[in-house]
């Protein structure tokens, strides 16, 4: 499912208008991604909690060369899920 669908789908189940909607879903997503810049974790109960997470520097291997490369620290986005999550997919 792409965004563009997901927004379809609310705005079916809900009877608001996809312009609605499509503001409140980007709204969203901002908002996880600004909490996430700032190094604060965003948690939705029941379903899960976003975090930025510290990645160490570390030795890699060029796979066309084989040369061995540094790989500097970086900060990555990382999603835990939460339990009713969990028992929805199984």
């Amino acid at each position: 499912m792409n965004k563009n669908e997901m927004v379809n789908n609310i705005a079916d189940e809900t009877g608001l208008a996809k312009k609605d909607v499509e503001a409140v879903v980007n709204g969203v997503l901002d908002e996880v991604a600004d909490a996430l810049s700032n190094n604060e974790k965003v948690q939705l109960v029941g379903f899960g909690t976003f975090e930025a997470r510290e990645r160490s520097s570390r030795k890699g291997r060029n796979p066309q060369t084989g040369e061995a490369i540094d790989i500097p620290a970086s900060t990555v986005p990382a999603f835990r899920p939460g339990n009713k999550l969990k028992e929805a997919v199984k």
